[in-house]
């Protein structure tokens, strides 16, 4: 028998309809941007090539929404390195990716983040909250490490959950930094070929996978840890609290 939360159970219908909604109208960008590709964005990056000086800038805020869009972010980090070359597209590339955090959180926090506390309930919703406050800035930037995720789905899903838009700001900054120079350093190549830039990239690629699986796998283990023994997590918050 499940535990009373306080919450109607049309309240939680709608809220688990409203989510379902979100979900259902990320996997269609997903589907449209990722897979079948309507956004084209060889054309986009022409558009920002001929802004001139105000290319860099342009292609921020440009690709910023793009990735909001969930266009492919290695993709779009390749096309920075393709126009302004290693340094200054690695630049571009973390304020395009600072950018799309911000968008995409913002928007998974006005989507979802009621209905997330619908239907986990005031207890656990307070939780999380604690939680996020603890560690919500190092989630965002473990997040980062780990391939194979998208780092626009999980800037809706950290919205959702209430993870403040600084906290992924800053988490975005620093967990994309590794990531932001490979695939840069990737597009970069296409105009002209390094051989040491691309030994340094691959280096780099490899070093934050391993770091990204060895913290998923960590963070994994706390989180069964936390759950199969809630007590421990509160009896810590209250002792901590009490120095």
């Amino acid at each position: 028998m499940s535990e009373p939360t306080g919450v109607p159970e049309p309240s939680k219908r709608r809220a688990l309809a409203r989510l379902a909604l979100v979900v259902g109208v990320l996997g269609l960008l997903f589907y449209l941007s990722a897979v079948a590709r309507v956004i084209d964005v060889e054309a986009a990056r022409d558009v920002i090539e001929s802004t001139g000086p105000l290319a860099p800038l342009t292609y921020v805020v440009v690709s910023a929404v793009l990735g909001a869009l969930l266009v492919p972010g290695p993709l779009l980090a390749a096309g920075s390195g393709f126009l302004f070359g290693p340094v200054l597209g690695t630049f571009v590339t973390l304020g395009a990716t600072v950018g799309n955090a911000l968008i995409s959180a913002f928007i998974g926090r006005r989507a979802g983040r009621q209905s997330a506390r619908t239907l986990l309930g005031a207890e656990r919703s307070d939780r999380l909250d604690r939680l996020i406050d603890r560690g919500g800035l190092w989630a965002v930037v473990g997040q980062r490490f780990v391939p194979g995720i998208s780092d626009s789905l999980a800037s809706y899903a950290f919205g959702a959950f209430g993870v403040p838009l600084w906290q992924m700001a800053v988490g975005a900054f620093i967990g994309s930094m590794p990531r932001a120079f490979v695939y840069t350093v990737v597009g970069s190549s296409i105009g002209e070929f390094s051989a040491p830039l691309a030994v340094t990239a691959a280096v780099v690629w490899c070093v934050t996978a391993v770091a990204g699986a060895f913290a998923a796998h960590r963070g994994w283990r706390r989180w069964r840890a936390g759950r199969d023994h809630p007590e421990r997590t509160d009896t810590g918050d209250d002792h901590r609290s009490q120095i």
